[in-house]
């Protein structure tokens, strides 16, 4: 998802995708222990939405602080 489709959601939906990005990395990383994980680039790309979610949050914190 880009960063420009998540500048236009709320923070409540930013939320929720973060924590639906938590639960999709913490199925990967059991797979990957497993040794069932087939897309390991998948595991980046959840990382850095994640990292990116929680940006657009800050800069919306921030924003409704000044």
């Amino acid at each position: 998802m880009s960063a420009t489709e998540l500048r236009d959601k709320t923070p409540d939906q930013l939320r929720e995708e973060l924590v639906n990005l938590k639960k999709e990395s913490f199925n990967l990383r059991f797979q990957q222990a497993t040794g069932a994980l087939e897309n390991t680039a998948r595991m980046k790309q959840v990382r850095r939405e994640a990292a990116r979610v929680k940006t657009i949050l800050n800069e919306k914190a921030a924003g409704g602080a000044e």
